[in-house]
């Protein structure tokens, strides 16, 4: 198993991957990256996240490589890895250029693709669950920082789970400034009334989840009803069952919310249905 780099169209190990101290990425977090793993070493919803990126891109006006340049990117990036499973991280960044806040001054983008072992949730936590931890870090206001648009300006999750981590939890679950349930700090929250599943409106600011969809069409494929909209906190504390999804831990139930364990035992039946189905889903990408 092995780590590779592509960095602006050479692939090398770690040790040598090196980008300039005046990149915008690393300067400010002026760029756009998408997170996304293989099953059965084919890329899973490799389209949905590109097209997501280059949508992040646009909202930015950063102008991204050609999408042919992209794949091959990827593609070269993980043969040369020859991980049996991996995850991969694609980063586009304005540039290099004089140190400034102005967009102008940077110069050509960079590109940078890791392809690493793919390392999942352990079998305890998808067969037992996670603790989850409403915080008292907001979600960023759309009018601030699109929450729609998935940056390496990151702060704001990071803060959100470190305060979750304080408390002993896995993941933080943020609320907008009104508060209303948002979105955890790399993932999206689904949860259970009776028969009804459950998730925050995108209307709400949160990232538009490419597993999270995933899971409404496979929620739609087996006929339960689903409902996004604006939700208190109080009504996950209080659901029956809950989960989260994310494009590296896929479904994982959720067995406690700010330390009160959840009425059913993670994962629940709704859980279940949909962890099985989403299993079936990357058995047919893994097919190719």
């Amino acid at each position: 198993m092995s780590t590779r780099i592509y960095l602006n169209g050479s692939i090398t190990g770690p040790e040598d991957a090196k980008i300039s101290i005046f990149d915008r990425g690393f300067l400010y977090g002026d760029s756009v990256y998408e997170v996304m793993r293989t099953s059965g070493g084919q890329l899973v919803d490799l389209d949905r996240h590109l097209m997501r990126l280059y949508e992040s891109a646009s909202a930015l006006a950063l102008p991204p490589p050609q999408e042919d340049v992209l794949r091959k990117a990827i593609v070269d990036t993980l043969a040369s890895a020859g991980n049996e499973e991996s995850y991969v991280r694609l980063v586009v960044t304005r540039g290099s250029g004089e140190v400034g806040l102005d967009t102008a001054l940077a110069e050509l983008p960079t590109t940078l693709v890791i392809a690493k072992p793919l390392v999942l949730p352990t079998a305890s936590m998808y067969s037992g669950g996670v603790r989850v931890r409403l915080v008292n870090v907001q979600r960023t206001s759309a009018k601030a920082m699109d929450p729609s648009v998935k940056s390496g300006n990151y702060l704001n999750n990071i803060m959100a789970l470190a305060e979750a981590k304080r408390a002993g939890d896995y993941e933080a679950i943020m609320c907008d400034r009104d508060g209303l349930l948002a979105e955890g700090s790399s993932s999206n929250v689904f949860f259970v009334e009776g028969t009804r599943l459950l998730t925050p409106n995108l209307s709400v600011g949160l990232l538009a989840g490419i597993t999270r969809q995933r899971v409404l069409e496979i929620a739609e494929g087996l006929g339960v009803a689903v409902e996004q909209g604006r939700f208190g906190p109080e009504r996950l504390r209080d659901a029956s069952e809950a989960f989260l999804t994310s494009s590296i831990r896929g479904v994982l139930a959720i067995t406690a919310v700010d330390g009160e364990p959840l009425p059913t035992a993670a994962p629940g039946p709704m859980g279940t249905r949909v962890m099985q189905a989403y299993a079936a889903f990357l058995e047919e990408e893994a097919l190719g």
